[in-house]
């Protein structure tokens, strides 16, 4: 018999170690948990600042790729999956956006006066087991 909530609990073992504890997944008669922080280092909460940073460089329209330099605050929340929210500075990048470049080699602009952080809060909310992620707030000013 296969519990519903296996790859949640399995994925969250593996990713979510949340301040130090484990986050229990919940079990049908347990309403979902409040957001917790979350390690602004850990893979999991990256991966996720960077999928908010994919959600705004497709909405901007800068001739150039922004990326993450630094996540402020991590909160996670287990709603059918996990919610991250997210402060995170990005910056511009030297990738243009017609290249197509992957974010990982792309450098922060040095010349001055193409510099630009923005700060962002990014909801993206992940269901392992389906491998889906919305991203349902993308705020950067």
């Amino acid at each position: 018999s296969s519990h519903p909530f296996m790859p949640l609990m399995c994925f969250t073992l593996m990713f979510c170690v949340v301040s130090g504890t484990h986050v229990t997944p919940p079990h049908s008669t347990i309403r979902p948990g409040f957001p917790v922080p979350a390690n602004t280092n850990s893979p999991a909460v990256r991966k996720a600042a960077r999928f908010g940073v994919y959600r705004y460089n497709n909405s901007s329209n800068d001739l150039f790729l922004f990326k993450e330099s630094q996540i402020k605050k991590a909160m996670v929340q287990i709603v059918r999956g996990l919610k991250y929210m997210l402060h995170v500075e990005i910056k511009r990048t030297v990738c243009e956006k017609r290249d197509h470049s992957s974010l990982d080699s792309c450098h922060f602009q040095r010349e001055k006066n193409l510099q630009q952080m923005l700060r962002c809060y990014f909801e993206v909310w992940i269901t392992p087991w389906t491998h889906e992620v919305h991203i349902p707030v993308a705020h950067c000013h």
